[in-house]
């Protein structure tokens, strides 16, 4: 069986991961790596492949053809801005025999836009940051009292903590309204941006300890496991150090979302707790950086998506994450040695 794993950018224990599920499945393959230039994966794949941009016209038919020359099985996206591409191509890769393990178009609409996040899990009953798409209406609620500064202004479609900023009044608020919209428009965030020229997204700060969840389906989109996760530090937005703790109130939060989602393989999901109480602030629908966290705790999704696509079960033990399993994250450099 051979892998392939899109925008695989530094994610090299990802690769590490999936070639380790094959040797455990007892199945010959090689894992591929794909991104848009050289990047850290490529110096642990067993093939590696610089394509076109993700919203170049030309990016699909790449893939498409490179999926029947190498055979590919999986095809793992990596990138929020890949979801919504592959997600709508995901016919096209199936009937080649390519199943792309991401949620379908509609639900990686709703993950990647927040605005629609946070309205869809309301109308669920499920707590999540009140949210404005106008400056103007976040700050009359905040003169009525509805809600008080400070305020966290964002983009609508972001990811990365890229251009996250936090406004202490009002004034600030349309400062940052306004200098958010220049951002995306000089960075990818304005691809999908371009959509909708309410791009920015202003919300209620929650003050509490930060947690994740890894959601976790088969490939019919059923869920299997959900592992909590305590975030101890985060840096440029992913989480840098985090304990897998017991949940029972967010096991059960999750498999809502999973059911809601209906995602094939992860769902990652950034939730704030203020007060006992859980709010869902961010759903991705893609290994997100807090997955390795699971994985040391004994969760090994990589080797279960392998299992489904031979259509055959995993054993339970790889579909558990021990609870009190506490781990960071490291920094090593790679060489290149004048490679390009």
């Amino acid at each position: 069986m051979n892998i392939l794993l899109t925008s695989a950018g530094r994610r090299t224990y990802l690769v590490e991961y999936f070639k380790e599920a094959l040797a455990m499945a007892g199945e010959t393959g090689l894992v591929h790596g794909a991104n848009s230039r050289n990047c850290p994966a490529f110096s642990v794949a067993d093939r590696k492949a610089v394509t076109p941009l993700i919203y170049d016209k030309e990016y699909i038919p790449f893939l498409l053809e490179y999926c029947r020359k190498w055979d590919i099985k999986l095809l793992i996206p990596l990138f929020d801005v890949d979801l919504p591409v592959l997600a709508a191509a995901r016919e096209e890769f199936q009937a080649q025999g390519t199943v792309v393990v991401t949620a379908d178009a509609d639900a990686v609409d709703l993950c990647n836009d927040k605005w629609k996040t946070c309205r869809i899990l309301s109308q669920q009953n499920i707590l999540t940051p009140r949210s404005w798409l106008r400056a103007e209406d976040a700050a009359a609620a905040a003169r009525e009292g509805q809600v008080s500064f400070p305020l966290m202004v964002k983009p609508r479609w972001g990811m990365g903590s890229l251009s996250v900023y936090q406004a202490d009044n009002e004034e600030e608020l349309r400062i940052l309204d306004r200098k958010i919209r220049r951002e995306i428009n000089e960075s990818y965030l304005k691809y999908e941006g371009a959509r909708d020229s309410a791009n920015v997204i202003i919300q209620e700060k929650i003050r509490g300890s930060e947690l994740g969840l890894d959601v976790v389906n088969d490939l019919r989109g059923r869920c299997r496991a959900v592992v909590v996760k305590k975030k101890g530090a985060m840096r440029a937005g992913e989480t840098d150090e985090a304990e897998t703790i017991d949940c029972r109130e967010l096991e059960r939060l999750g498999e809502r979302l999973s059911e809601l989602v209906g995602q094939r393989g992860n769902l990652d999901v950034d939730i704030l707790e203020e007060n006992g109480k859980y709010y869902v602030l961010e759903m991705n629908a893609r290994f997100g950086g807090g997955y390795p966290f699971s994985h040391a705790a004994g969760l090994h999704l990589p080797y279960a998506l392998v299992m489904w696509a031979l259509g055959k079960e995993p054993e339970e033990c790889r579909l558990r994450a021990r609870p009190g399993i506490r781990a960071q994250k490291d920094i090593r450099m790679l060489v290149w040695s004048g490679e390009t």
